[in-house]
């Protein structure tokens, strides 16, 4: 594998990833953004709906960060679980916007398919909340029911997902099956056997059953517990096939010639090495990819000075090596022709010498900055190497990194144009 990374591909080799021909597809209905934390998933699913939305798309963004910045960048005080309009944006369509409340679709589950009794008695019941809340792998089974509710009613052409911050990138996909396993006919089949077998025999074999749970249900009282998970599976008997039933389609969906997935990341060693597994497992799994998202590359408007020659002229200038050109000439033109006298050259103390005048000082500070984003821009070449040579056929799109955080709708723009450059800009900060 060294070899393959060493004369590999490199980015220059790399399929362009086209994102406006992308936006523009009517096929396209579905943008996944995945990748490691961290890497401008967020900022960059805002930026594909605003650039869709402007390019005449009806879009939805469904973001399931915690952070606030979305709403702040689109104009909108507060994102929560129905998606809202959001305002300026230019061009002949429009885009929504919506922040995941695990919980509350969680709730809208239950409220679509339990009569109003049974449903309140599901969502009053302390075992249920426990779950609703700390479950490992609701988030990511919630985004993919609000995905599925979303493209249901067929109320916008292009849906642009924002998926969880995962510890690993590879739980989005594991998630929705996962948790719709467990809430099937095995789980209810479990939880009923204890109130079947009563006694303390029950409660050791609960506890069993009950390991596989976050300690948020492990703090509630034995007795009390087992109480509580009879009335809720008596509840919910008729609904559990149906979280399966609902993870599988999600899944198909998820498969579809009308889904495009984005992998995220950064010119680091840990993101690319996450944004690899993801592309394998997207390969794996028969899931479309359109290609890498490579966020926050940096440029310089000097690549020919090499971090190794700025180095050495800024310590030339440190040293006194490079004369002032103008005193020079000034020596030059009243020189006389003859030898110069003895008091001409004799050595100066060095505390007689001047110090080194201001701009000196500046010029060598500047070179050692630029050195310093030439080692940067070296790393991140390497690092994207190993990445292309592993994987030369993903297409890559680079956005250049942006001085600042983005907070408005022109930031989102700004973006969205690097996105669609393909490439970075050579004086990108």
């Amino acid at each position: 594998m060294t070899s393959s990374m060493t004369h590999g591909s490199t980015l220059q080799d790399t399929p362009l990833l086209e994102i406006d021909p992308l936006l523009d597809d009517p096929g396209i209905r579905i943008i996944v953004c995945c990748g490691a934390g961290g890497v401008g998933k967020t900022t960059t699913a805002a930026a594909l709906g605003v650039r869709a939305a402007e390019r005449g798309r009806r879009a939805v963004v469904l973001t399931i960060d915690p952070a606030r910045r979305l709403a702040q960048s689109m104009g909108i005080d507060l994102l929560d679980n129905t998606p809202r309009r959001v305002e300026g944006i230019e061009g002949g369509g429009e885009l929504h916007a919506m922040m995941l409340d695990m919980k509350r679709t969680f709730d809208e589950i239950v409220e679509a398919h339990a009569d109003p009794s049974r449903a309140r008695a599901i969502l009053e019941n302390p075992f249920y909340q426990s779950l609703s809340a700390g479950f490992a792998g609701t988030q990511e089974y919630m985004a993919m029911e609000k995905l599925g509710q979303l493209r249901a009613r067929d109320e916008w052409d292009l849906i642009v997902v924002d998926t969880p911050p995962s510890r690993s990138a590879l739980d989005f996909l594991d998630a929705p099956k996962r948790l719709g396993s467990f809430l099937d006919g095995k789980f209810i089949r479990l939880l009923m056997a204890p109130a079947k077998m009563g006694g303390r025999a029950g409660m050791k074999f609960l506890n069993v059953g009950m390991s596989m749970m976050t300690g948020t249900l492990g703090k509630l009282l034995g007795g009390q517990l087992l109480r509580d998970v009879q009335t809720f599976v008596a509840a919910m008997d008729t609904m559990f096939g149906g979280f399966r039933t609902r993870a599988d389609a999600t899944y198909r969906l998820l498969q579809a010639p009308g889904t495009a997935f984005l992998v995220v990341a950064a010119p680091e060693r840990d993101a690319l090495r996450e944004a690899a597994y993801f592309v394998e497992r997207l390969a794996a799994e028969e899931m479309p990819l359109a290609g890498l998202v490579l966020n926050r590359v940096h440029g310089s408007g000097a690549a020919r000075l090499s971090a190794e020659r700025a180095l050495a002229a800024a310590e030339n200038l440190d040293e006194g090596r490079i004369v002032d050109q103008e005193a020079g000439k000034a020596a030059e033109r009243g020189s006389t022709g003859s030898s110069p006298t003895p008091s001409a050259v004799e050595p100066v103390s060095e505390s007689d010498q001047p110090s080194a005048p201001p701009t000196s000082q500046l010029t060598a500070g500047l070179l050692r900055l630029h050195a310093e984003r030439m080692q940067v821009l070296s790393r991140e070449q390497r690092t994207r190497d190993r990445f292309t040579a592993l994987h030369p056929e993903v297409a890559v799109a680079e956005v250049a990194a942006l001085p600042g955080d983005v907070h408005d709708l022109a930031g989102l723009r700004a973006i969205g144009d690097r996105l669609a450059g393909g490439g970075s800009a050579p004086g990108a900060a």
